[in-house]
């Protein structure tokens, strides 16, 4: 809570900041007329927070009187030129308001010193600028056994906007929209729109992993010269619901019911996947395996580029009687589905006899069933999962399931299409796009579409979201090559910014719009 009533007096603040400080916190205090927020600012905020567990920033009311101390008219907000060019109180408060960081902000109209002995806080963060400085904060913090510190924060905090935007943003100048494509197959690009429409009257029951992808964002420090190698600092930290869990999240924002079916740990790490997809709105069905800790996979970046991947997980099969429970739950929710996806990391989640079940009650019910199977640091076989009618291989994974590391793409489709009696295939292959195989008029007809987006900011959840997408596509009506081309669209759009955020119908539709 933040306060901007002007008729409270100091110890109205300071009784409201003691209220809702925690028992046992440490209190830091930061004045300043942020007249115009700066990285200067967001650096020192960054570092006041991490010195503390609460956070209270005074806005001051206007200029301080610099005492006659010309050095004070330099360092004093960033040498502010004139009164005139100040900004209203208010708007400066509510820029303040807007910093996650901040505790407790409030309009300062006392001299900070003021605030400083009534709110006691234990640090009292300046700019570095000030150090060398006359300082009255130094002898009301040192009466009560406090600290002043001096700081101008990180220079890597600086960088904190640039690394918000490449999680968000999607650079739609760098997707490149192929015409031939559409035109051999008898489709506008601008037809797949109204069709996306379909996608919200369905329901989408998701079996597999669910997996917790944590991004480290860390400072390049150089090498170490000790050894060759590579020294990093941490600077910021996103955890995203990766593995079957954003397969069920991509198909939430697409618009479908989903029931989603997995296996975690009891820890942090699964409560964390529960909340989140909880807020989608997706149903779940989570067992809990105390023989497992969550799946979590931590991806340690610089420079917009992944230098290390750690995996804490266990890939053993889970016991019978998980995958009794599972079998139940989804025996439970089959009733209705449109469809049943596969989402296979390849960790214990999906022993083979839990698998050959879930497709015999798939297929008795009616329901379209769709598999993917990983294999990007673990052995995997795409081939397992019999009659569905779209699989999604990459061509290692096509080639693992076959043991045929020899034979022409072409041939590896159709053995592949012939090995799991699927009715498409679609071999993913990274930057040179896909290759599909369709069955058309009762004859199997090869093509491929490119990879749109030329500029990729993270390529680790292209499979997942163009499984969901030109799944669902399928069962709204669309062929397989509108399909494809759908899910080729929702790829470029998902690897164009960092992690694995759901994209929402709005951007796929504004993606289709453009020129």
């Amino acid at each position: 809570m933040h306060d901007a009533d002007r008729s409270r007096d100091l110890a109205e603040i300071v009784a409201d900041i003691r209220d809702q400080v925690p028992p046992g916190a440490r209190i830091a205090f930061v004045s300043g007329l942020f007249n115009v927020l700066h990285p200067g600012h967001v650096r020192l905020l960054k570092f006041a927070a991490e010195c503390s567990d609460f956070l209270v920033v005074g806005v001051l009311e206007r200029i301080a009187d610099p005492g006659g101390d010309p050095r004070h008219e330099a360092a004093d907000a960033a040498s502010t030129v004139h009164e005139r060019f100040l900004l209203p109180s208010d708007m400066r408060l509510e820029g303040m308001r807007a910093i996650a960081m901040v505790d407790y902000c409030f309009l300062l109209r006392v001299p900070p010193v003021v605030l400083i002995g009534a709110l006691r806080p234990d640090i009292v963060l300046k700019g570095k600028e000030f150090e060398a400085l006359d300082n009255p904060e130094a002898e009301a913090v040192a009466a009560y056994g406090g600290k002043l510190s001096f700081s101008s924060g990180e220079m890597s905090f600086a960088s904190f906007d640039l690394l918000e935007r490449q999680y968000a943003g999607i650079n739609g100048s760098s997707i490149a929209k192929p015409r031939d494509y559409p035109a051999r197959h008898g489709f506008s690009v601008a037809g797949l729109i109204p069709a996306l429409a379909k996608l919200a009257a369905m329901k989408v029951l998701v079996i597999g992993d669910l997996i917790v992808d944590e991004y480290i964002d860390c400072d390049a420090l150089g090498m170490s010269q000790e050894d060759p190698t590579i020294v990093v600092r941490p600077i910021a930290r996103k955890r995203f619901i990766g593995g079957s869990g954003i397969v069920a999240a991509h198909a939430a924002k697409l618009g479908a019911g989903v029931h989603y079916l997995s296996v975690a740990g009891d820890d942090a790490i699964a409560d964390y996947g529960r909340a989140g997809l909880d807020a989608l709105g997706i149903a779940t069905t989570i067992i809990e395996d105390p023989s497992r800790p969550t799946t979590l996979k931590m991806r340690y970046r610089a420079g917009g580029k992944t230098l290390l991947r750690v995996s804490e997980l266990r890939q053993h099969a889970i016991s019978a009687e998980i995958a009794e429970r599972i079998y139940r739950a989804a025996e439970e929710q089959i009733a209705g589905a449109d469809l049943l996806v596969f989402s296979d990391f390849n960790y214990g989640c999906l022993p083979q006899a839990l698998v050959d079940r879930l497709i015999t009650l798939g297929r008795d019910a009616g329901v379209a069933m769709v598999a993917d199977s990983q294999a990007s640091s673990q052995v995997a076989d795409i081939g397992r999962f019999k009659d569905m009618l779209l699989i999604t291989p990459t061509e290692r994974e096509a080639r693992l399931a076959l043991h045929d590391w020899d034979s022409g793409l072409a041939e590896i489709a159709s053995s592949l299409q012939m090995a799991a009696r699927s009715t498409h295939v679609v071999i993913t292959l990274g930057a040179e796009g896909i290759l599909v195989l369709a069955k058309e008029n009762g004859t199997y007809i090869l093509d491929r579409l490119p990879a749109l987006n030329s500029a990729p900011k993270d390529v680790a959840g292209a499979g997942d979201s163009f499984l969901i997408s030109a799944a669902m596509a399928l069962c709204a009506g669309m062929d397989i090559w509108q399909a494809a081309y759908l899910g080729a669209i929702v790829a470029a759009c998902q690897v164009g910014r960092v992690g694995n955020t759901p994209l929402r119908i709005e951007e796929i539709v504004q993606e289709l719009e453009r020129p």
